[in-house]
């Protein structure tokens, strides 16, 4: 199916609809297509933990700093 890019506007859920369905959807400008809309395919797996190893927490990540706390809140706090 080709359509134009102000009938893909309109019909925007109708077409991703269609593509869901296994329909192919081409959108065209003035008559010559331009784009495909296709269902996403992920390039690749994730992989985790790309930075273990690589950095360092600290064991008082989760304590408050006196100075930090003066900058937010003044010294009065």
């Amino acid at each position: 199916m080709v359509v134009n890019i102000s009938d893909a506007k309109t019909n925007l859920s109708k077409l991703i609809d269609m593509v869901y369905h296994g329909e192919k959807v081409v959108i065209a400008k003035n008559n010559l297509p331009i784009a495909d809309l296709v269902i996403h395919k992920p390039t690749g797996k994730r992989k985790l933990g790309l930075l273990k190893g690589k950095m360092m927490v600290p064991d008082d990540i989760f304590e408050e700093s006196k100075e930090i706390n003066e900058m937010f809140y003044g010294k009065d706090s």
